[in-house]
């Protein structure tokens, strides 16, 4: 590959993310898992009912089932049992007669209809009905959720903690997904410490890993941490060829530039094919993409606002397309920009934004103010991303923006 970095011109953050998904081949195989431990997996089946939901007809209230006819003659009914969940009425409902009825209880064949009891007069065995009924009220279909034969969910679908319990309604009890992905997270830089650690003159704490460590595991994948690496050749070189051998994907943060102890570069450039980019995205212009012998590559710059929002718009998209999962849906919406906002024509910009209804019920949405590559507590105020366009200059107040709605990865 050539070596973008050192190209005129940036790629524009569309065809980067294009070129990437290209380049991007999704895990095969597979294993069956007891729901219990499937939750964030990705399911490799489709999974169709093998019941009806509910899988008979049953009473949505506290009342009294009977059959619509018997309404023809008397508004006054006469109990004769009683149908209650886990215990249905065994006998007879005859025209004229009722039984009591508890939520959820089946419904016995010979009823069509149930009134709340609310809504009923009781004397002994005698009941009378106080409003007029119709056909059907107050009664739950077999099939009415979910029909037998009917598909639930689809190959590539990330199970949730509401799909697990569909899947215990229907008595499915395992499920068949792809493996996880092993990721391996670098740090490099002499200046970085670990928190707790005395930082000397130039020292800075490491947060990248952290922030990162956090999103990965929301993705449900398995990272194997490399910890900080100091810019040495030989030490990067020895971190990436063991990343390597281990994992699917290695994500290293900072080292990417440009500058003279930015080894990255050279190490990557030596191990395998790279694709260096300098995007046309701010923050994130030095984010770099490419292949080792058994792994692909996602090289963040640097900086903790510039690392986390190259990896949630375009190592994310990657690794969720490494998956086998369905493509990632974000949403975006047009609203009005409190501020004027600061912006050059020549590269989409990821500014971060507090969206909020005002008082006249508007969405409106406003900066979390300095938006420097290095403040990374403008994400933690920020609820969203307002997105400007490559082309896009100076925003002014009262205009409409592109918002993207921070996802489950950031929140």
């Amino acid at each position: 590959m050539s070596d973008c970095c050192s190209a005129p011109g940036l790629l524009p953050f569309e065809s980067a993310l294009e070129n990437m998904l290209s380049q991007i081949t999704p895990v095969t195989q597979t294993l069956t898992l007891p729901i219990t431990q499937a939750l964030n997996a990705v399911l490799a089946q489709d999974i169709a009912s093998p019941i009806n939901v509910p899988n008979h007809n049953n009473s949505a209230m506290d009342g009294y089932a009977f059959a619509i006819e018997s309404l023809s003659q008397s508004n006054t009914l006469t109990m004769v049992g009683r149908s209650m969940a886990g215990a249905p009425f065994q006998g007879e409902c005859k025209l004229g007669e009722c039984i009591r009825i508890m939520t959820g209880a089946k419904m016995p064949t010979c009823c069509d209809s149930v009134e709340m009891q609310e809504n009923a007069q009781v004397e002994a065995n005698s009941i009378t009905f106080l409003k007029e009924k119709e056909l059907g009220s107050h009664v739950r279909n077999a099939g009415e959720d979910i029909q037998l034969g009917q598909q639930v969910f689809s190959q590539g679908h990330k199970i949730t903690a509401v799909d697990i319990g569909i899947l215990a309604s229907l008595g499915v009890s395992e499920v068949k997904v792809y493996r996880k992905l092993k990721v391996a997270l670098i740090a490099t830089g002499d200046e970085l410490k670990l928190p707790g650690q005395a930082l000397n003159s130039g020292d800075i704490y490491e947060s990248n890993s952290f922030v990162l460590r956090g999103m990965l595991d929301k993705l449900h994948v398995d990272v194997i941490d490399f910890g900080i690496i100091e810019d040495d050749f030989d030490s990067i070189k020895a971190a990436f060829v063991n990343a390597d051998k281990q994992a699917d994907a290695v994500i290293s943060s900072g080292g990417v530039s440009v500058g003279d102890a930015d080894y990255t570069k050279t190490v990557l450039d030596d191990l395998g094919e790279i694709g260096f980019w300098k995007i046309a995205m701010k923050p994130g212009k030095p984010f770099a993409f490419g292949k080792l012998p058994n792994s692909v590559f996602f090289g963040l710059p640097g900086n903790p606002v510039s690392a986390l929002v190259t990896f949630h718009q375009l190592a994310i998209v990657a690794l969720t397309k490494m998956q086998n999962a369905r493509e990632l849906k974000r949403t975006n919406l047009q609203v009005k920009c409190v501020n004027d906002l600061k912006k050059s024509p020549g590269r989409m910009d990821f500014q971060r934004g507090i969206l909020s209804v005002n008082e006249l019920g508007e969405n409106v949405v406003e900066s979390t103010g300095s938006q420097g590559s290095g403040i990374l507590s403008s994400l933690a105020r920020a609820n969203c991303f307002i997105v400007l366009a490559s082309d896009q200059g100076r925003v002014k107040a009262g205009e409409m923006v592109s918002v993207q709605l921070f996802d489950q990865y950031i929140v």
